[in-house]
């Protein structure tokens, strides 16, 4: 080996290395600073999503669309006050990741006759961005009144 030779042979190795040493310590610190699930990363994520949402919807109070504070547990259509198809009143459901999840993907495909006229949310990495958001915010007193 060529370093062997050298009176100091860990600076020879070194500078031989330094490339790879410098490529594995970026990687390993690329790797250490991307979380794959961090759940206020996704809550904030989510209510940048969720923008997307407030020309029909808002936590508070109902718009074009019903509230979205106390959505988890309750049952769809039943917001006081809110006018809702019947399509949504009839559909049974009951608010949670699961069924936001599939509502959120394909509305018109998970209650057929809704007045939601959107296309849906491709992503399910954006959807659970979405739905974390949700639940964070309408358990959230300075939100939900």
């Amino acid at each position: 080996m060529p370093w062997a030779r050298s009176r100091y042979p860990w600076r020879s190795w070194l500078e031989v290395n330094a490339f790879r040493i410098a490529a594995l310590t970026a990687l390993v610190s690329l790797m250490m600073s991307a979380r794959v699930s961090d759940a206020s990363d996704d809550v904030q994520r989510g209510e940048q999503i969720y923008d997307r949402c407030l020309a029909c919807h808002a936590l508070e109070r109902n718009r074009t669309g019903p509230k979205h504070c106390g959505l988890f547990g309750r049952r769809a259509g039943s917001v006081p006050g809110f006018e809702y198809s019947k399509a949504m009143r009839r559909s049974g459901i009951v608010w949670n990741e699961a069924t936001l999840d599939a509502f959120l993907a394909h509305p018109m495909r998970a209650v057929p006759g809704t007045t939601m006229g959107y296309a849906g949310i491709e992503s399910p990495q954006e959807r659970s961005d979405l739905i974390a958001y949700l639940r964070s915010a309408s358990a959230s007193a300075a939100h939900c009144r």
